[in-house]
């Protein structure tokens, strides 16, 4: 019992770590590795010292890099490479072989081997796929030209990581069977790559079907983890990595219709394991040693960022990248990534370099890591200051915008033009509604408006698209991307402009309401209410509820949940319809000057005495509507948003402008 719990106090203390790094990072709005090498560079041999460097944590931490593989394998694709062969074959390979070759040409300059140039260019070539893709996910960014290119390099630089595998440990033999050995790998994975490729895809296919008619959730997870282990465990007999075989399992897979079902029942093991990987790479960093050698850390990281980043910069030019597209890319890549800690372990097993060298560049590549999102953040303004012809290229989109929005009066903006975008558009054209539609997505942006749809490539983020837009003059905005983050930015730009502008935002969940009306949605749609709505009024009719019973359920129950929607605002292009003059509709009242409203409260003036019914209060200066109670007394400017039928609301109008 007592080496047991010797054994396990180690992984016990990494856990804890862990789960206090990752709480910090999610308070700080920081990607979770940062905290993982934080709490590695803490609890290591070299510094409180509650971890040791041992062979146990090291195996356990290396499961973590052969699932990070796995998920990697499962991404590729023939088709996604062929798609996207210009930033992967073009610029992805110039980056990483010119990387690399710089890398060669310093280690001789500097009186080293080639050898430790190739494995530290190689480990110093990577960038942060983990922390990078996230950053452009969640700025909403992976969709234009230079998300696009970096995406593409990232991929290639996953690619290159498989021979660099192979090639680095044998780097380390002596130089009369370097040559052998070197080829004897690159041999053997041949061989490998060839009897999985060309027999794999037919068996693993067959043995997936087999396990999935067993119909068993726990039989499935049980066979990933052997197919993924089983492949690793045969390239680490050929002597190769166990990362390798992992791979290639992924790629098998990917090639399946599993491929989905198998990312999602991985994804926690990786997770953990990988989270464990990055613990143990800050555990390797020796901070007296780091300090010893300051300028040698300074040194790689300039080298990193500066070096690296006009490289990328240069080739993404070279490559037919805009200016400010180029700049965007290298700014986002120019630090290290995940797979170059597994190199530079490998590099020191070897070994190939001497031990202050690889701290120093393993402190390198972990500070670049630490200032990637600060980098990314500012791109925007470095671009803007930089580079002359972004003003030009934002002046034209700005005015290809405004040209448009020009042409619109009391027109509906709809930020975003995918799926839920043109179905709107469509439903729009039908009644005869003016809108302008703004996207990033320049493929879907020239093929809409050759077909003639009203919609232009802009960022509706960006506080200038959105008055190009005419948000002064609209009679309401569409938010249709779920992403509440830049939902609430997109409110807080569309207040500041115009506070009484109406702006329905779609969210992924119910959760998401009070933030998204706290910053200003006039009303906010919920996928999963409506999905679920749906569901239940369909089954209500198949189980035998009368058709009528189910419409008026459904009526009540989105009464409930959208409360300003029992009404709808009324234009002047509406044409009469049976039932007009006793539907309730929306109306919103202006309180002037002379207002006979002021300084009173709505409960005094009686409108619901007349059957008309306040809605909300939109109050210039406050970030969300009022209610009734909350607006006390009546101010100029006040906007009163109205529920009632038509006649009613034109004598609630009477009272409140002239009594």
């Amino acid at each position: 019992m007592e080496a047991a719990g010797l054994s396990l106090q180690p992984v016990l203390v990494l856990l804890a770590g862990g789960v206090l790094a990752v709480v910090a990072c999610r308070s700080l709005s920081l990607p979770p590795i940062i905290g993982y090498l934080a709490a590695g560079v803490a609890l290591g041999p070299h510094a409180l010292g509650m971890v040791a460097d041992s062979d146990a944590v090291r195996h356990l931490a290396e499961f973590g890099v052969v699932f990070l593989m796995f998920s990697i394998g499962l991404e590729f694709s023939l088709a996604k490479l062929q798609a996207m062969r210009r930033s992967v074959f073009g610029l992805g390979l110039a980056q990483v072989a010119a990387s690399i070759g710089i890398g060669v040409g310093t280690a001789l300059a500097a009186g080293g081997s080639w050898q430790a140039g190739l494995a530290l260019g190689g480990a110093l070539a990577m960038s942060s796929t983990a922390i990078v893709s996230k950053i452009l996910v969640e700025r909403l960014e992976l969709d234009t030209p230079h998300g696009r290119d970096i995406f593409g390099v990232l991929l290639f630089q996953d690619l290159a990581v498989v021979p660099l595998l192979i090639l680095v440990p044998a780097l380390g033999a002596p130089t009369e069977s370097l040559g052998r050995d070197v080829a004897l790998a690159l041999g053997k994975a041949a061989v490998v790559l060839a009897v999985l490729i060309l027999v794999g895809p037919r068996v693993m296919r067959a043995w997936f079907g087999v396990i999935a008619r067993r119909r068993s959730t726990e039989l499935f997870v049980l066979n990933v983890l052997l197919i993924t282990l089983l492949l690793a465990f045969v390239t680490g007999l050929a002597g190769l990595s166990l990362a390798l075989g992992a791979f290639l399992a992924g790629m098998l897979i990917s090639e399946t219709e599993y491929r989905y079902q198998v990312e999602e029942d991985i994804k926690p093991f990786r997770d953990v394991l990988l989270g464990l990987f990055f613990v143990t790479v800050g555990m390797m960093l020796d901070a007296r040693l780091v300090f010893g050698h300051a300028w040698l850390v300074l040194a790689f990281l300039v080298l990193l960022i500066a070096a690296k980043g006009a490289l990328i910069a240069l080739l993404a030019r070279a490559f037919g990248a805009a200016p400010g597209t180029a700049l965007r890319t290298a700014l986002a890549l120019a630090q290290g990534g995940e797979f170059g800690f597994v190199l530079l372990a490998q590099t020191r097993a070897a070994p190939l370099a001497p031990e202050p060298v690889l701290q120093a560049v393993l402190a390198a590549i972990i500070l670049s890591m630490l200032a990637t999102p600060f980098l990314i953040a500012a791109s925007d303004r470095l671009v803007l200051r930089f580079t002359s012809s972004e003003w030009m290229a934002r002046s034209l989109e700005l005015h290809r915008l405004a040209v448009r929005s020009l042409e619109s009066e009391r027109h509906v903006i709809i930020l975003g033009y995918g799926r839920n975008g043109q179905r709107l558009a469509r439903l729009l054209e039908a009644e005869g509604v003016r809108y302008i539609a703004l996207d990033l997505d320049p493929e879907r942006v020239s093929e809409a408006a050759l077909a003639g749809d009203t919609v232009v490539f802009a960022d509706s983020s960006r506080r200038e698209a959105l008055v190009a837009a005419g948000v002064a003059r609209a009679a309401a905005v569409v938010v249709t991307f779920a992403d509440v983050g830049a939902a609430v930015r997109v409110l807080a730009h569309i207040h500041a402009l115009n506070p009484t502008l109406p702006v329905i935002v779609r969210a992924r969940d119910e959760a998401d309401i009070p933030r998204l009306t706290a910053a200003g949605a006039s009303e906010v749609v919920p996928e999963v209410f409506e999905s679920g709505l749906m569901l239940a009024s369909h089954a209500l009719v198949w189980v035998g509820v009368p058709l009528a019973r189910v419409m008026r359920r459904v009526s009540q129950m989105r009464d409930e949940q959208y409360g300003p929607l029992r009404g709808l605002f009324h234009g002047a292009s509406d044409t009469p319809e049976t039932g007009d003059a006793v539907q309730p509709r929306l109306h919103a009242v202006t309180l002037n000057a002379h207002a006979a409203g002021l300084a009173k409260r709505l409960a005094a003036l009686g409108l619901e005495e007349l059957g008309v019914q306040v809605t909300a209060v939109r109050r210039p200066g406050e970030p969300k509507k009022l209610s009734a109670d909350e607006a006390g007394v009546l101010r100029e400017g006040d906007v009163i948003v109205l529920l009632g039928a038509p006649a009613l609301l034109a004598a609630a109008e009477l009272r409140l402008l002239q009594g």
